[in-house]
């Protein structure tokens, strides 16, 4: 399987066809708009902007499963993150990382090691999954890794599609 054969919804109820993102690298990333983490949305937006021309999207996946930090309806994040943070970067539905009803996007995502070397489990908001153009799922970063640091930048620039 690929992540391309999932089935997702946009986070305005619309169809959004994963194998529309073929041939592009994937920055996967459960988000959060009230999380101490969630200022990590400018270096999102950063990244769709330095890279977008290039073949590179994030994917911006809401969750409330940790500590109930995304409890908004789709049109208060949508709200939240465009007036908020500038967001351009495509979002989906709200949905589940872990547990039974984990979404089967993140079944296989989470098959992944991080760099500490364990697969598993997302442990919170802003988990990076980055997803190669053939639709390798190339690295993982933890959520406190900054969406611009140079070591996410690096794997970026090397995932970017030739």
């Amino acid at each position: 399987m690929s992540i391309y054969d999932h089935q997702l919804s946009a986070l305005d109820g619309a169809p959004l066809d994963l194998a529309t993102l073929r041939g592009k690298a994937v920055l996967v990333v459960n988000v959060a708009s009230r999380c101490g983490l969630t200022p990590q949305y400018t270096g999102l937006e950063h990244l769709q902007e330095r890279f977008a021309s290039r073949g590179f999207t994030v994917l911006g996946v809401p969750c409330n499963q940790f500590g109930e930090q995304e409890p908004g309806t789709a049109q208060e994040i949508q709200t939240f993150c465009s007036t908020t943070y500038g967001v351009t970067f495509p979002m989906t539905e709200k949905i589940e990382v872990n547990g039974e009803d984990r979404h089967p996007l993140y079944r296989e995502l989470i098959q992944v090691a991080a760099d500490d070397g364990e697969a598993g489990d997302v442990q919170w908001n802003f988990e990076k999954f980055l997803v190669g153009p053939d639709g390798a799922i190339l690295r993982r970063f933890r959520p406190r890794t900054e969406p611009e640091s140079p070591e996410v930048l690096e794997a970026i620039e090397a995932a970017l599609p030739a």
